[in-house]
């Protein structure tokens, strides 16, 4: 099989003739740009420029020589766009480490902190000395929600104004077009999977805007207010989900939509809230992709949220990413067994919170061989580890991982 192919009979729940492998094909199946260059000289490749595609968690581009090391069947959408060294500035790593910064979202330093902006020039997002990323630090519903400024609040919260590519290439008279050729080239030159990065987030922009404590008050404490904000919300995404799939639809394979519904000991809301507020416009805009494109619909969703998958299904989601079999309620033997011939589970395939940290590389490759062996059987399973890799993990434990699930 092609490595597209691979994907998408998992996708389909038919068994591929290998396990598909995903690494930085969306925003949660990186790496951290401060663990990159260690990963590439363990490999033995020589150094490379690091540019960072996520100013906010700071996940590197992987070259292609990395992906083909570790047989990667998947690549996101965005790595068609940026390819000039115009859109890129330079920039230094917490570890002092050279790098480049999308050139439209370079850090400022201010204070012993750097600080990323909105384009009015507020503080949107601030990372101390001696931090790795960023953190959210402005929240534009906080005192006032304003509705009919919403689109306008989206510029100043940082997981909606700080962009990877294409970014701001695709915006704008001419942004269509842009958007179309960038992922049509990218079409023509792969047989890997494309992922499409589209949000869509219901939960989470609440989160953004509001800030959880007081989104999550206002779910439990004036309903009605909810409502309309999500309703205004959900027609904002639809637009937008016209004019991206209208761009993109005929060159990408798998629509990313987000919404992270869970903690690690269970979901941040009830399955009677999710069914009230969210499924049925999860349900609105998951339909209408695939009325679009032909798209299979994977929701990124951290935490334990196994409560509400049966739900999540029935609102049309094909896969969920990343399995964070770490939390409570989601055993991946259960997980399968319950649901593994309706949804597919993209990820699961390596504990991230404890053991690739921590494991040694040989307990590192059983790990993953049992994840394997549990969730690959009949499809419905596309190897990643459990969100991104992160800045202190060994290099010889990623390699570990991947060869394991690459059956090395």
């Amino acid at each position: 099989m092609t490595p597209r192919e691979r994907v998408l009979a998992a996708l389909s729940h038919r068994q591929p003739d290998k396990v598909p492998i995903d690494f930085g094909g969306h925003r949660s199946s990186g790496i951290a740009a401060l663990a990159y260059p260690k990963l590439r000289k363990a490999l033995g490749f020589e150094p490379r420029p690091i540019r960072i595609y996520d100013p906010v968690q700071q996940l590197a581009i992987i070259d292609d020589d990395v992906l083909e090391r570790f047989q990667v069947d998947t690549i996101e959408m965005g790595r068609g766009f940026a390819l000039e060294d115009k859109h890129w500035s330079d920039w230094t790593l917490p570890d002092g480490t050279p790098c480049q910064m999308p050139a439209w979202a370079l850090p400022e330093r201010e204070e012993k902190q750097w600080v990323l902006r909105s384009g009015s020039g507020r503080v949107l997002a601030r990372m101390p000395d001696g931090a790795i990323y960023f953190e959210q630090c402005y929240w534009p519903y906080l005192e006032n929600d304003d509705f009919d400024r919403l689109p306008e609040a989206f510029g100043e919260s940082m997981w909606c104004a700080v962009q990877s590519p294409p970014g701001p290439l695709a915006t704008g008279p001419d942004g269509q077009r842009v958007l179309a050729q960038g992922a049509r080239k990218l079409r023509e030159k792969t047989d890997r999977a494309i992922i499409g990065l589209f949000g869509g987030n219901l939960l989470e922009i609440g989160q953004f805007l509001y800030r959880n404590d007081n989104f999550l008050m206002l779910l439990a404490g004036n309903p009605r207010r909810a409502h309309e904000f999500l309703d205004r919300l959900v027609e904002i995404h639809l637009a937008n989900l016209e004019q991206f799939l209208g761009a993109v639809g005929p060159y990408i394979d798998i629509i990313l939509f987000g919404d992270d519904l869970g903690m690690q000991n269970g979901p941040q809301i009830s399955p009677a809230m999710y069914r009230e507020f969210f499924k049925p416009r999860h349900a609105r805009m998951w339909r209408r992709a695939k009325e679009l494109a032909d798209v299979k619909v994977m929701l990124h969703c951290c935490g334990g949220v196994r409560p509400l998958i049966p739900d999540l299904i029935e609102a049309g989601l094909d896969a969920i990413n990343p399995v964070q079999i770490s939390c409570a309620d989601m055993d991946a033997g259960r997980l399968k067994r319950e649901f593994g011939d309706r949804l597919t589970f993209w990820g699961g395939g390596c504990d991230t919170r404890f053991t690739l940290f921590h494991a040694t590389p040989e307990e590192i490759r059983k790990h993953v061989q049992t994840q394997t062996s549990i969730l690959a059987p009949g499809g419905g399973f596309v190897f990643q580890q459990v969100h991104n890799i992160l800045a202190d993990v060994p290099p010889e434990n990623i390699i570990a991982m991947f060869d394991a699930a690459n059956g090395k």
